[in-house]
């Protein structure tokens, strides 16, 4: 295999690691947020952070916005960084509070149970 196609492969494996990682993470930790709610602060913070600094679309944008370069592998030690952060955290944290109680009506989230 040429080095070219060995190397046009492997992006495209971390491409989709990335897109993997930041529909995984930054999805659960959006959902984590809207079921728990923002308190205490390792509620899906991290997760979602993770999953929007892993996220393919960011270099684009912080060049086109910030004009700022970024390369890749920064981007993933950041959402590694992140994601290891919160895990640090929920362990220092000590025990959470109990759930709040489930909401019925139009706007309950039984999709989320």
């Amino acid at each position: 295999m040429p080095a070219s196609r060995a190397r046009k492969s492997l992006r495209t494996v971390a491409v989709v690691a990335a897109w993997g990682w930041t529909l995984l993470a930054g999805g659960g930790g959006l959902l984590l947020l809207l079921r728990l709610g923002p308190w205490p602060l390792t509620n899906g913070w991290f997760a979602m952070f993770s999953g929007i600094a892993a996220c393919p679309l960011l270099p684009a944008l912080l060049r086109r916005a910030l004009r700022v370069e970024v390369r890749w592998p920064v981007l993933l030690a950041i959402a590694a960084t992140i994601m290891i952060a919160g895990r640090i955290t929920v362990a220092v944290q000590g025990p959470r509070p109990p759930r709040p109680p489930a909401t019925s009506g139009p706007w309950s989230w039984w999709l989320l149970e």
